[in-house]
């Protein structure tokens, strides 16, 4: 599909937490961005959200607003359907999967509209063609979003197919790891970039890690993709899109000016966060240990530090975790003096454990479960290796 010359509306979803972090980064862009309560409308044409799918860290998909109308029901939604060109859009021999947000009073479940949808577009093809393509739920081939409220429809071309939170080098997850993502997102909000030293060492999988390094050494984390939804359009542009890839790649650091140091108890997710690294292509910036938390490296100079701890959703045992947090609390008054300290945590009960007041508490979502990045800053003061205090706040 050709980039129109007039500007269209894009809708870049993201889960709840992250839309002022994602609007941040289009406007970074240079693109106008309106915050939603789960993503953020923009707007440019097939070029753009080839763009936008390469760069963005926190969005999931780029949907480029296809066309509006009205349908009641669904055989109401499946003749506006029939009426639109699919034959320029979707090759005969491709394949087509439907999504969609539904809330109508004739549609009990989301898939009956998916279905009604596809078949509308593959007979509009085979009409005009004399073929139509495959379809089914995976998105490998063209991806279309249908937005149904009431009567009012949108329909988007998903230029994204599966979210862009997969990257594609997190084939070790371990248990229970943070989505790329959000991963990003949390990064982000400690307003680290690059200057100074970052620390995580609860790293399980090391996605934090991996996230801080791409951040710091601004590549484009869509770089890491073997492929998106766009490349499947008729009309796609693969020079323009080499491009733009190249663009990205020069835009790309060589060089931290801190340490990214990764640690876990676990040998296991510290071999795992290796090798999760190692296909990120961005092994050769970090620096792996296996210990206690307590133990982790820190270097002299200032830095952000982030702990990921269980917090009992999944697999907690309260009372041992309380020791975790209460932990957590003496690390970051002994050992991290003049430094931003992070806990992102679901439970509110167990972060009480950390004895200190929170600077701020950032909201998101991990899935459903509603989480905060506190953060905790550590004045200056006499570090010492294994001991002594930094000034800091009590929790009342």
């Amino acid at each position: 599909m050709q980039s129109s010359p007039e500007p269209r509306p894009i809708l870049v979803t993201c889960p709840k937490g992250l839309p002022p972090f994602l609007r941040a980064e289009l406007e970074a862009l240079g693109l106008p961005a309106r915050e939603l309560t789960s993503g953020v409308q923009t707007q440019g044409d097939m070029r753009t959200a080839m763009r936008l799918n390469l760069a963005l860290r926190t969005g999931h998909r780029v949907l480029l607003e296809l066309a509006r109308f009205q349908a009641r029901d669904p055989v109401e939604l499946g003749r506006e359907l029939f009426r639109l060109p699919w034959e320029d859009i979707v090759p005969v021999d491709g394949h087509l999967t439907v999504d969609s947000s539904v809330q109508n009073d004739h549609v009990r479940d989301g898939r009956f509209a998916n279905q009604k949808a596809k078949d509308a577009i593959v007979d509009r093809i085979l009409e005009q063609e004399g073929r139509r393509p495959d379809s089914g739920p995976d998105p490998v081939g063209a991806c279309v979003f249908l937005h149904w409220r009431g009567a009012d429809v949108t329909v988007y071309l998903d230029t994204t197919g599966a979210p862009l939170s997969r990257r594609g080098y997190r084939k070790m997850p371990h248990t229970a790891p943070l989505q790329e993502t959000l991963a990003a997102g949390v990064v982000l909000a400690t307003g680290w970039s690059g200057e100074g030293h970052f620390l995580s060492p609860m790293c399980g999988s090391g996605t934090l890690g991996i996230e801080a390094a791409l951040l710091a050494l601004n590549r484009a984390p869509g770089l890491l993709r073997s492929g998106f939804a766009f490349q499947h359009l008729i009309g796609y542009d693969a020079e323009d899109f080499e491009l733009l890839r190249r663009e990205a790649h020069a835009q790309s650091r060589k060089h931290l000016s801190g340490r990214i140091l990764l640690s876990d108890a676990d040998p296991a997710a510290v071999e795992a966060a290796r090798q999760n690294a190692r296909t990120a292509g961005v092994d050769t910036h970090l620096e792996f240990a296996v210990c206690d938390f307590r133990e982790a490296e820190v270097p002299e100079g200032p830095g952000v530090c982030v702990l990921n701890p269980e917090y009992g959703e999944r697999m907690g045992d309260e009372q041992h975790l309380g020791a975790t947090y209460s932990g957590i609390g003496d690390f970051f008054k002994q050992r991290l003096s003049g430094w931003r300290a992070y806990v992102f945590t679901g439970n509110a009960e167990l972060a009480k454990q950390v004895g200190l007041r929170p600077k701020r508490r950032i909201p998101f979502f991990n899935a459903k479960i509603e989480c905060r990045l506190l953060e905790y800053e550590m004045y200056q003061g006499t570090r010492r290796p294994s001991g002594g205090e930094a000034a800091a706040t009590p929790a009342p």
